[in-house]
């Protein structure tokens, strides 16, 4: 009886390691979602300010949608100089800018944003959004616009930043926290903030 018992004990360790090896081995790629669909609207979360309006701006002239629109922190300040005001800047400097608009956003978390963007999605019109963001935040994005936002479908572009975020993890320190920090807002909004 001991030697069976110590036998299944060994079975669970075992079964346990390989399943977190494998977790760990995958824990980044498990975060990324890029599928990004036709859409009404190209929809670029606010944060990252390089390579997520660059990405919308590709899906636009590739005919992903015909208009995008960039949540900007509506009171953040940069030197000296609004963030707003910046944004503005940057979609006079682009060939298309009468594709692109501002959505002032003043929430701080994914799920506030969701609620000041679909503001601006209502004065665009349209069901469907492709959301662009960055790689490591689209599955948790993916799921909290579904969930915040009625009556619209949602896809998702995964903007690519190999300074903050790469899927094995374990080779830069910067990407083991990102890796780390998402997971942890992920657990978050699944088990806690989704339900309030």
């Amino acid at each position: 009886m001991g030697r069976f018992r110590t036998k299944r004990w060994a079975i669970a360790i075992i079964t346990t390691a390989v399943l977190a090896s494998l977790f760990l081995a995958n824990a980044a790629r498990m975060l990324v979602v890029d599928s990004p669909q036709p859409s009404d609207v190209i929809l670029v979360l606010a944060g990252e300010t390089d390579h997520r309006p660059s990405l919308a701006m590709k899906l636009l002239e590739q005919g992903y949608a015909r208009r995008v629109i960039l949540d900007v922190p509506a009171g953040a300040q940069i030197y000296g100089s609004s963030e707003l005001e910046l944004a503005q800047k940057y979609i006079q400097s682009l060939q298309r800018a009468e594709n692109v608009s501002l959505c002032p956003i003043m929430g701080l978390s994914t799920k506030t944003e969701a609620h000041d963007a679909e503001k601006c999605l209502n004065r665009e019109g349209g069901t469907s959004v492709l959301i662009v963001t960055s790689d490591f935040h689209t599955r948790r994005a993916l799921s909290v616009l579904r969930h915040e936002v009625h009556g619209r479908t949602f896809s998702i572009a995964a903007s690519y930043d190999d300074v903050q975020f790469g899927t094995h993890w374990w080779r830069h320190r910067q990407w083991a926290k990102t890796c780390l920090e998402e997971w942890m807002r992920l657990i978050w909004w699944t088990a806690v903030d989704r339900w309030h």
